[in-house]
Protein backbone atom coordinates (compact mmCIF):
# COMPACT_ATOMS: atom_id res chain seq x y z
CA UNK A 1 0.00 0.00 0.00
CA UNK A 2 2.89 2.54 0.45
CA UNK A 3 4.08 2.08 -3.30
CA UNK A 4 0.86 2.85 -4.16
CA UNK A 5 1.17 6.91 -3.04
CA UNK A 6 4.68 7.46 -4.52
CA UNK A 7 3.12 5.78 -7.83
CA UNK A 8 0.26 8.62 -7.58
CA UNK A 9 3.08 11.14 -7.00
CA UNK A 10 5.10 10.21 -9.68
CA UNK A 11 2.85 9.71 -12.47
CA UNK A 12 1.28 13.20 -11.72
CA UNK A 13 5.05 14.74 -10.99
CA UNK A 14 5.25 13.13 -14.79
CA UNK A 15 2.00 14.85 -16.14
CA UNK A 16 2.64 18.31 -14.39
CA UNK A 17 5.83 18.97 -13.50
CA UNK A 18 7.20 20.07 -10.03
CA UNK A 19 3.88 22.17 -7.98
CA UNK A 20 6.87 24.97 -7.09
CA UNK A 21 8.98 25.53 -10.06
CA UNK A 22 9.08 28.95 -10.59
CA UNK A 23 7.46 29.75 -7.33
CA UNK A 24 10.04 28.49 -4.72
CA UNK A 25 13.41 27.40 -4.73
CA UNK A 26 17.15 28.54 -3.99
CA UNK A 27 17.71 32.33 -3.84
CA UNK A 28 13.82 32.76 -4.59
CA UNK A 29 11.67 34.54 -2.51
CA UNK A 30 8.53 37.37 -2.48
CA UNK A 31 8.85 41.17 -1.16
CA UNK A 32 6.80 42.04 1.74
CA UNK A 33 3.53 43.44 -0.17
CA UNK A 34 3.29 40.25 -2.30
CA UNK A 35 3.64 37.85 0.34
CA UNK A 36 0.62 40.33 2.29
CA UNK A 37 -1.22 40.22 -1.30
CA UNK A 38 -1.08 36.00 -1.02
CA UNK A 39 -1.46 35.51 2.62
CA UNK A 40 -4.49 38.39 2.92
CA UNK A 41 -3.11 40.08 5.68
CA UNK A 42 -1.50 43.65 5.97
CA UNK A 43 1.55 45.00 5.53
CA UNK A 44 1.92 46.15 9.09
CA UNK A 45 0.62 42.46 10.41
CA UNK A 46 3.69 41.36 8.57
CA UNK A 47 5.84 43.73 10.05
CA UNK A 48 5.12 43.13 13.42
CA UNK A 49 4.82 39.17 12.99
CA UNK A 50 8.81 39.21 12.03
CA UNK A 51 9.68 41.80 14.33
CA UNK A 52 8.09 40.08 17.41
CA UNK A 53 9.60 36.47 15.57
CA UNK A 54 6.54 35.10 15.28
CA UNK A 55 7.56 34.46 11.33
CA UNK A 56 11.05 35.41 10.26
CA UNK A 57 11.53 35.35 6.33
CA UNK A 58 13.94 32.44 5.31
CA UNK A 59 15.31 33.67 2.01
CA UNK A 60 16.22 37.51 3.81
CA UNK A 61 15.35 38.64 6.74
CA UNK A 62 15.66 42.60 7.07
CA UNK A 63 19.27 44.35 7.76
CA UNK A 64 18.35 48.40 8.61
CA UNK A 65 16.92 50.66 6.79
CA UNK A 66 15.70 50.23 3.59
CA UNK A 67 16.34 46.27 2.98
CA UNK A 68 13.94 44.10 2.24
CA UNK A 69 12.53 41.01 3.59
CA UNK A 70 12.21 38.02 0.90
CA UNK A 71 9.67 35.35 2.01
CA UNK A 72 9.88 31.87 0.56
CA UNK A 73 6.37 30.31 -0.37
CA UNK A 74 6.53 27.74 3.02
CA UNK A 75 6.62 31.27 4.59
CA UNK A 76 3.63 32.67 2.67
CA UNK A 77 2.17 29.37 3.38
CA UNK A 78 2.54 30.15 7.02
CA UNK A 79 1.55 33.07 7.37
CA UNK A 80 -2.01 32.53 5.47
CA UNK A 81 -2.18 29.55 7.88
CA UNK A 82 -1.61 31.99 10.90
CA UNK A 83 -3.90 34.13 9.43
CA UNK A 84 -6.62 31.56 9.25
CA UNK A 85 -5.69 30.95 12.82
CA UNK A 86 -6.08 34.42 14.33
CA UNK A 87 -9.54 34.53 12.42
CA UNK A 88 -10.67 31.99 14.27
CA UNK A 89 -10.07 32.95 17.40
CA UNK A 90 -7.26 31.16 18.55
CA UNK A 91 -4.53 32.53 20.86
CA UNK A 92 -1.42 34.30 19.35
CA UNK A 93 0.21 31.71 22.22
CA UNK A 94 -1.08 28.94 20.09
CA UNK A 95 -0.97 30.16 17.16
CA UNK A 96 2.91 30.50 17.71
CA UNK A 97 3.51 26.83 19.13
CA UNK A 98 1.60 25.90 15.75
CA UNK A 99 4.12 28.33 13.51
CA UNK A 100 6.97 26.29 15.44
CA UNK A 101 5.77 22.86 14.21
CA UNK A 102 5.42 23.57 10.94
CA UNK A 103 8.26 25.33 10.04
CA UNK A 104 10.43 21.92 11.56
CA UNK A 105 8.20 20.19 8.43
CA UNK A 106 9.67 20.25 5.18
CA UNK A 107 7.81 21.98 2.45
CA UNK A 108 6.65 18.64 1.25
CA UNK A 109 5.19 17.31 4.15
CA UNK A 110 2.58 20.83 4.85
CA UNK A 111 0.62 19.42 1.98
CA UNK A 112 -0.28 16.26 3.73
CA UNK A 113 -1.26 17.94 7.55
CA UNK A 114 -4.52 19.11 8.59
CA UNK A 115 -4.85 21.61 11.66
CA UNK A 116 -7.29 21.06 14.08
CA UNK A 117 -8.44 23.30 16.95
CA UNK A 118 -10.91 23.38 19.45
CA UNK A 119 -10.14 27.38 20.28
CA UNK A 120 -8.10 26.06 23.07
CA UNK A 121 -4.86 24.18 21.09
CA UNK A 122 -4.09 23.35 18.05
CA UNK A 123 -3.54 20.13 17.11
CA UNK A 124 -1.37 18.67 13.80
CA UNK A 125 -3.02 15.52 11.97
CA UNK A 126 -1.75 13.80 9.50
CA UNK A 127 -4.38 10.95 8.99
CA UNK A 128 -8.17 10.59 8.99
CA UNK A 129 -7.94 8.69 11.76
CA UNK A 130 -6.34 11.56 13.87
CA UNK A 131 -8.87 13.62 12.71
CA UNK A 132 -11.72 11.37 13.71
CA UNK A 133 -10.64 11.11 17.01
CA UNK A 134 -10.57 14.71 17.72
CA UNK A 135 -14.16 14.90 16.24
CA UNK A 136 -15.25 11.87 18.55
CA UNK A 137 -14.37 13.64 21.47
CA UNK A 138 -17.64 15.80 21.15
CA UNK A 139 -16.14 19.08 21.69
CA UNK A 140 -16.77 21.56 18.76
CA UNK A 141 -13.25 22.00 16.33
CA UNK A 142 -12.16 23.37 13.07
CA UNK A 143 -10.10 22.25 10.93
CA UNK A 144 -7.59 23.70 8.19
CA UNK A 145 -6.79 21.16 5.20
CA UNK A 146 -3.12 23.09 4.75
CA UNK A 147 -2.88 21.01 1.16
CA UNK A 148 -5.81 23.18 -0.13
CA UNK A 149 -4.34 26.78 1.58
CA UNK A 150 -1.26 25.19 -0.28
CA UNK A 151 -3.27 25.68 -3.93
CA UNK A 152 -4.50 28.93 -3.04
CA UNK A 153 -1.68 30.29 -2.06
CA UNK A 154 0.02 28.65 -5.38
CA UNK A 155 -2.67 30.40 -7.18
CA UNK A 156 -2.27 33.50 -5.75
CA UNK A 157 1.49 33.58 -6.66
CA UNK A 158 1.32 32.81 -9.84
CA UNK A 159 -0.19 35.78 -10.19
CA UNK A 160 2.59 38.21 -8.29
CA UNK A 161 6.22 39.19 -9.11
CA UNK A 162 9.26 36.63 -8.01
CA UNK A 163 12.50 38.27 -6.53
CA UNK A 164 15.78 36.04 -7.24
CA UNK A 165 18.24 36.89 -4.74
CA UNK A 166 21.72 36.63 -6.72
CA UNK A 167 20.03 39.70 -9.15
CA UNK A 168 18.70 42.09 -6.19
CA UNK A 169 20.38 45.20 -5.18
CA UNK A 170 18.84 46.93 -2.73
CA UNK A 171 16.73 50.03 -4.60
CA UNK A 172 18.03 52.72 -1.23
CA UNK A 173 21.66 51.40 -1.04
CA UNK A 174 22.01 51.83 -5.04
CA UNK A 175 20.02 55.69 -4.60
CA UNK A 176 22.60 56.47 -1.53
CA UNK A 177 25.36 55.10 -3.96
CA UNK A 178 24.26 57.38 -6.55
CA UNK A 179 24.14 60.65 -4.76
CA UNK A 180 27.24 59.51 -3.10
CA UNK A 181 29.03 59.57 -6.42
CA UNK A 182 27.64 62.78 -7.52
CA UNK A 183 28.19 64.54 -4.65
CA UNK A 184 32.42 63.10 -4.35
Amino acid sequence: MSAEPYEAESRQAMLFGDPLEGIDGEGLGYRGPVACAAAGITYRQLDYWARTGLLQPSVRAARGSGSQRLYSFKDILVLKIVKKLLDTGVSLQQVRQAVSQLQNRGVDDLASITLMSDGASVYECTSTDEVIDLLQGGQGVFGIAVGRVWREVEGSLAELPIEHLSDHVDELAELRKRKLRSIS
